[in-house]
């Protein structure tokens, strides 16, 4: 909370859920190497959620859009309960890790109220996501997609040949994915992390990451196409929820 309060985000009494996200979160920090990354779920008061100007997220970092993060730096990332709920309904893959992250500073009964029914945000629809993104990032690896200016990571090509951080995230997502089609959860950290952090270390080859890439492609989609998890999910259902948690903290406020 000290970094909400940091950032001047002006209603730190609204956040609901905040944890640690980024390589911490998924098991795969190596040493003094990363940002520290924040999310967090906040509630627009009325005037807000109903009103003319809603407030759909936050966003704040100690690092300018000149620069690369460094381990030194923090960015932290608010989303409305509206908008996080919208995301997670499309099956964003950064959306649903809220739900399947323990809270490392706050979660009130709000938030715990959501995340015990997080089946409602759960589909075979989300594995479109996972894969989407999975394959973003082996397409910056490859240069099949640019890298954008603070994407790059010499630090990695230099010393790799290839961003080996960006592969470990890309397998990373496959796992998520297969786990989540055949299982209906997300494990946080990954039970991977070994395997993870010797992606991430450089010990594979770029043929190998390319090669293991493509056989968990082929194992989430598998996964996905036989999938127990609806189609898509409910969107009233999930209107309802979210809903009824506005009126549930704004009664307690």
């Amino acid at each position: 909370m000290n970094e909400v309060v940091r950032s001047g985000f002006d209603a730190p009494e609204s956040i609901v859920h905040l944890f640690i996200g980024g390589s911490e979160l998924h098991g795969a920090k190596v040493g003094a190497t990363d940002d520290l990354d924040v999310y967090g779920i906040f509630v627009e008061p009325p005037s807000l959620a109903l009103g003319l100007d809603p407030v759909d997220h936050f966003v704040w970092s100690t690092a300018s859009d000149a620069r690369r993060n460094g381990p030194e730096d923090v960015d932290l990332t608010l989303y409305s309960l509206r908008r996080w709920a919208a995301l997670a309904a499309k099956g964003n893959a950064t959306a649903l890790h809220f739900i399947f992250a323990d809270a490392t500073a706050t979660s009130l009964p709000v938030w715990t109220h959501l995340q015990e029914r997080k089946s409602v945000f759960l589909s075979r629809k989300s594995a479109e996501q996972f894969l989407g993104f999975a394959e973003n990032q082996r397409q910056r690896i490859t240069g099949e997609k640019g890298h954008g200016s603070k994407g790059q990571r010499p630090e990695y090509i230099g010393q790799f040949g290839y961003d080996t951080k960006a592969a470990m995230h890309c397998l990373r997502l496959y796992l998520e994915c297969i786990e989540l089609m055949e299982q209906g959860t997300i494990t946080l950290p990954r039970p991977e992390r070994d395997y993870l952090i010797e992606v991430r270390s450089g010990v594979w080859s770029l043929d190998q990451f390319l090669n293991e890439a493509k056989k968990l492609r082929n194992r989430a989609m598998e996964a996905a196409s036989r999938s127990s998890l609806p189609d898509e999910v409910d969107r009233k259902l999930i209107s309802t929820l979210v809903a009824d948690a506005h009126l549930r903290f704004w009664s307690t406020v």
